[in-house]
């Protein structure tokens, strides 16, 4: 598949905002694909990820100036002895229960599905100024880093074209850039959101057909103690979620996921146990939503509505090798040779899941699925 570039050489823009430094790339490949976009040739999805690869070590390389001595004191595990959330259940972790909802449970409370299931019932193909019309798109698209527009390209290029069961009139987007991590998309100026709109624009889709978000997100190069570090990133996911709110007037759901196993990384960008401990913050913005918090309300019956809607996504951590319940594992395979980002099969397999997961989920057959 060809792909347009415009928005990727906007990272290299938001990269020296960044480090307030021009950014130089001295790699030819590199600037070979960069002079083929500035020739009004298109690139292809390989060439794309490549692009993509050098511009996340750069930014990484911005912060450490070499990884050798961290990966020497940090080796790759393929098994590091936690518990997937799904398998820890009522059991804890550093004083935290597991389960994706609260008591330790894996499935969505009764009340809480119950209103997902309203808004998705009311999820219906609008126009580009949001109303309703039967020439209308339902835009579904991706939110989050690397890790996610790597994992939702191989979505919507390999699984969406190929699956017949899809409602004709879904609209499938990424949105996700690489090096946009939650503690820079939280602002809402950031200009990773002029990328958003001009994905959707290329889509031939706008902001106010947005019905429908998978949310991935992540900090880089965490240090801190399991609860500030889940306690910063759970200030800033806050903040990103009030963004799409406000950003995409007719959201209604979102759907979280947490990072893939990170045991083999071999730079600090975001390795275990910071990778598995996310995956709580997730949990925590969910419960809290539950409980009724206002600062993640979504119902304008019970306050301002600041916030879509939030469930859990596909739940993608697995302790490297050590099967979970269901049987999934990360090999060392499934991840590049940073051992941070998916590699090919990883991404695909990430990309299975979740196509698998919208297929299944409550909330999404209404209007992921044909009628």
């Amino acid at each position: 598949m060809l792909i347009r570039l415009h928005v990727l050489l906007a990272s290299l823009a938001l990269m020296a905002q960044a480090t307030a430094a021009p950014i130089q790339v001295d790699d030819p490949r590199f600037n070979e694909i960069r002079a083929k976009h500035e020739r009004g040739e298109k690139v292809t999805e390989e060439e794309r990820d490549y692009f993509e690869s050098i511009i996340d070590l750069r930014t990484q390389q911005t912060a450490v100036k070499t990884f050798a001595d961290w990966a020497k004191e940090h080796p790759a595990h393929d098994s590091l002895g936690l518990i997937p959330l799904t398998d820890l259940g009522a059991g804890e972790y550093q004083g935290e229960q597991g389960g994706l909802y609260p008591g330790g449970s894996n499935t969505v409370p009764e009340a809480h599905l119950k209103a997902g299931l309203k808004l998705a019932s009311e999820i219906a193909p609008l126009d580009r100024e949001g109303k309703k019309s039967g020439d209308g798109r339902i835009v579904f698209c991706s939110i989050g880093m690397s890790n996610v527009t790597q994992e939702f390209r191989s979505f919507l290029n390999k699984l969406v074209p190929a699956e017949k069961s899809l409602n004709p009139k879904l609209t499938v987007v990424d949105c996700a850039q690489g090096s946009m991590p939650a503690s820079k998309t939280k602002d809402p100026n950031f200009p990773y959101w002029k990328t958003v709109s001009a994905r959707l624009a290329d889509a031939g889709v706008t902001e106010q057909q947005v019905q429908a978000i998978w949310l991935k997100q992540a900090n880089p190069r965490p240090t801190e103690p399991f609860a500030e570090h889940t306690q910063i990133f759970y200030s800033d996911m806050t903040d990103v979620l009030h963004n799409l709110h406000n950003k995409f007037p007719n959201l209604k759901i979102a759907y979280l996921s947490s990072r893939i196993y990170a045991g083999y990384a071999v730079s600090p960008l975001n390795p275990e146990p910071f990778a598995y401990e996310e995956g709580f913050t997730m949990k925590r913005l969910i419960a809290d939503q539950i409980a009724g918090k206002p600062e993640l309300n979504y119902d304008p019956a019970k306050g301002p509505a600041v916030a879509p809607w939030i469930v859990w996504g596909p739940y993608l951590w697995a302790d490297g090798m050590k099967a979970r319940k269901d049987g999934l594992v990360w090999k060392r395979e499934d991840l590049s040779p940073d051992g941070t980002h998916p590699s090919v099969v990883g991404r695909e397999k990430v990309a299975k899941i979740l196509m698998d997961f919208l297929k299944a989920e409550p909330t999404a057959k209404p209007w992921f699925l044909a009628r």
